[in-house]
This record gives structure tokens, sequence and C-alpha cells, in this order.
């Protein structure tokens, strides 16, 4: 881990609690340094936690990248063999994410009165619009990000492939769904490490929110009834979607930057050849990579 320095004791690095609790209760990271504090050793936090010994240190690194300071220290020797313990900075991240969950509880509290988790009574419109509000708390250059439920988990290696299926918002009552609209909504896939999916805590059922470059996303015109489109590759079969052009912005070597309303009923962003040809109103083919897409948990109560 990291080394007292030598001499004259430095001074300390200033802690970043935004950036290393920005993500909430909802990460399990936090468990697994509070898991450490309490055990004085990261095998039992990762079993108390219930991820592998290789996400809880996964968990140390990344807390402390955004922190800015060691948050855990080896120690070395005595009865138990060795272990680890929090310095000074991993106390204090813990004391801040303890004064965060209060005042959090303190809000959801004032919402509804008696209860902690705010399940109060609305519409399914607003109920709906609630989850993905959430995510604007979360700062990225990812310009497509849909709210999702995690529909099932495939693998049994280092790589989970997780399936998805996007949100949609509850039509109002009298009305009828779009023209040509998929009435499934949004299905894609995203293929991340074992060890972030049980950071995450991911489940079938759990919610969570997609995100996407547009620059991963490629865009190509959909060929006429007359015409063969080409077969997709085995990668992009999963996420592969049609939909109309909404918006083009000529490029240049980047290619032309394509916005669509896709038929499964959300937007999407994304790029095609410069030269294009693409026109507003034109049907399109949008597609990316499983490992382009990127999820995160966004906790709601």
């Amino acid at each position: 881990m990291h080394s007292r320095p030598a001499g004259p004791a430095a001074a300390p690095a200033p802690i970043a609690f935004f950036d290393a609790l920005a993500h909430g209760p909802a990460d399990r990271r936090v468990a697994v340094l509070r898991g450490i504090g309490a055990a004085g050793s990261i095998s039992q936090a990762a079993r108390a936690v219930g991820v592998s010994y290789k996400a809880a240190w996964q968990a140390v690194d990344t807390l402390t990248n955004l922190a800015g300071t060691p948050l855990v220290e080896r120690v070395v020797g005595g009865a138990g063999g060795g272990g680890a313990r929090l310095t000074e900075a991993g106390h204090a991240l813990l004391h801040a994410a303890d004064a965060l969950a209060q005042a959090r509880a303190g809000v959801l509290a004032a919402v509804a009165p008696g209860r902690t988790d705010a399940a109060v009574a609305v519409s399914p419109q607003a109920a709906h619009a609630a989850r993905p509000a959430a995510g604007l708390a979360l700062r990225t250059s990812m310009r497509n990000q849909w709210p999702c439920v995690v529909e099932a988990l495939e693998g049994d290696g280092a790589v989970v492939r997780v399936l998805l299926r996007g949100e949609r918002l509850p039509p109002e009552p009298a009305s009828s769904p779009a023209h040509g609209a998929d009435a499934d909504g949004l299905r894609l896939s995203a293929r991340i490490t074992r060890e972030s999916g049980e950071l995450l805590g991911l489940r079938p059922g759990n919610p969570v929110l997609a995100l996407c470059k547009a620059t991963a996303v490629r865009a190509r015109a959909l060929p006429s009834r007359h015409g063969a489109p080409a077969a997709p590759s085995d990668e992009e079969t999963s996420n592969t979607w049609t939909g109309r052009v909404a918006r083009v912005s000529r490029g240049g070597v980047q290619g032309d930057e394509i916005a669509a309303e896709l038929d499964a009923g959300v937007r999407m962003v994304g790029f095609a050849p410069a030269g294009s040809g693409l026109r507003t109103g034109r049907r399109v083919v949008l597609s990316v990579e499983e490992s382009a897409v990127v999820l995160a948990v966004v906790d709601m109560g």
C-alpha cells in the first residue's frame, strides 16, 4: 500500500470528500472501507460486504484515487500476522459519509414524515421522472444517458454481460403509443468486470443509469425495403436500434453528428462517417459495442 515518508511529517493532503462520496449510499465502496475499519482486514471486510477480495481491493484503490490521499495502510506483523487499518483520512471520510447519511435521512423525513424511504403517493409520470432526476448530480461528458432496470446477468468469468431494459414514461390516460414505437422500450446490454458488478450490487430488478459517449455510437442510413442492410457484427447485434434522424451537424474528420429519436422511445446521439448524406427525417440505424456502455447506480432511498 502506502508507506509513511521518513523525516519530518509531511502536511496531510486535503481530502476530496465530494469526489469520493458523490455516488451516495448505493456505492458499496464506502461499506468496504467501513468494514476494514471494523475488522482490520480487507479479506474480512470483503466477506462482510459480500464481495470478492479482488473487488474489495478495487474499492480501496478507487476511493483512494477519488479522495486524493491514502485511506488504508498495511499493518505488518502482530498476533494476527498483519492486516490493514484506516488512515486518519480514511476515518475522516467515514465521518463525512455518516454526516451525509444523516442529512439525507432528515431530508427524506421532511418529504414523508415518519418515513425514511420517501414513499409518497405520486402519479406514474412523477415517479418515473424522479429516478432520472437523481442522475442530475452525476456530472459526466457522456451525452447518452438512459434510466434502465437490470433484467439479467450472464457469464461466470471475469467479465459479466448485463442485460438491461430501458424505462419508458408511462402513457397518460386515454393516450396511445406513438406511431412506430417499440412497445418493449429500449433494450441494451453492457459488459463489465465481475468486480464492478459486485461493488455496484447489481441484481435483476435493480435500477441503474446506462451511459455512453456519443463518439462510441455508430450511425448509418437504414436501407430501403428494396435494399439489403449490412449484417451487424456479433458484438453489434444486441445494441443495434432503428429510429429517425432528428438533427444533423456536419463535421470534419470526426464525421457527422446525428441526433435520432429511436423507435424504442428514447433519444440517442452518435456519429456517421463524413459525407454520410443523412438528413432530418431519414430512417437510421445506430449501434454501440457492449463494452462502451457504462453503468451507474443512483440511490433513490
